[in-house]
């Protein structure tokens, strides 16, 4: 499924179009996508730029046109011999290498847009494309496991030939291409090497343990009761310093007045982090800054729809 597969699927489930998602999976990918409904999709904005976390399954010894396995092979195999210099130490100092900020060149059929039209469009339409470095920071790659020496199966790029897979943990920024890496690891060992499995365990504080599947959500909304989602004040919470309101500077916010702000979210404030404005009631009134000592919303949750599920 595309992430748009998704938010298509999920729109009928909870009943409303106003749906969106917070960072594009490639169909071959598996993991967290998250999702905002209804009034929190005002929320996303601050969901696309977090952290990612990834787990990986690197091939070593094929090349792809695609840098995953979707993707043709590029040139011969490696073969047998470049393929037992592949030493434990020389694959943590490859892997150790791509780490840090890094220039980044994206695989040519990803989403980016050149001249208005998508990268991975141009390229099925026949184009050349070579996109420029980007700057990204890969936190952490741990290698999980000892590497594999396998026989890539009928369909796979270069079926019958022997590779060697490496399984890898990946913490990185928002805008980070898993297949790159991948890629890149390939060239600097001189044997070539793509994606074969995808999987996006965490954004920021969000955990894909803590995420429904979608034949859970189905599963719900055909016994009759409502869609369990994360209510928009606990997603605001998890992202945002809290000030918890009073129901005088909850209406007074509501209307758009400044209202003086606690001491303690002072702080906060001048660092630049919205802070998650929360009813006596529970409910997400906004998001609010704080300059000169005062609070103003520069995000509303409207009243009809601050109880909406998100």
């Amino acid at each position: 499924m595309t992430s748009h597969d998704v938010v298509a699927r999920t729109r009928r489930l909870a009943g409303t179009r106003k749906v969106g998602h917070a960072g594009t999976l490639d169909p071959m990918a598996t993991g967290l996508l998250i999702l905002g409904v209804n009034s929190s999709t005002r929320l996303l904005t601050y969901v696309v730029g977090l952290d990612k976390e990834y787990r990986a399954t690197v091939r070593l010894g094929v090349a792809t046109t695609t840098d995953d396995a979707e993707g043709e092979a590029l040139g011969e195999p490696a073969g047998t011999e470049l393929l037992a210099g592949l030493t434990d130490a020389r694959l943590a100092a490859a892997f150790a290498d791509q780490t840090g900020e890094v220039e980044q060149v994206p695989s040519s059929v990803s989403a980016i847009k050149v001249d208005g039209k998508r990268a991975y469009a141009r390229v099925r339409s026949g184009e050349e494309v070579v996109l420029a470095a980007r700057s990204v920071t890969i936190s952490e790659i741990e290698l999980l496991g000892a590497p594999r020496r396998v026989v890539a199966d009928d369909g796979a790029p270069a079926a019958g030939a022997e590779v060697v897979d490496v399984d890898v943990r990946v913490v990185c920024s928002s805008g980070t291409y898993i297949r790159a890496i991948a890629r890149d690891v390939g060239a600097a060992l001189g044997v070539g090497g793509h994606l074969t499995a995808l999987r996006r365990t965490r954004i920021g504080p969000f955990s894909v343990d803590q995420a429904s599947s979608l034949d859970q959500l189905g599963s719900v909304v055909d016994s009759g009761a409502s869609v369990p989602l994360m209510a928009a004040a606990a997603a605001a919470e998890t992202l945002f310093p809290v000030w918890r309101l009073d129901e005088a500077q909850a209406v007074a916010l509501g209307h758009g007045q400044r209202v003086e702000a606690p001491t303690e979210l002072r702080d906060a404030a001048r660092a630049g982090a919205p802070v998650a404005a929360i009813t006596p009631g529970g409910a997400l009134l906004g998001l609010v800054e704080v300059r000169g000592g005062a609070a103003k919303s520069v995000v509303n949750f409207p009243p009809d729809e601050r109880e909406v599920s998100a």
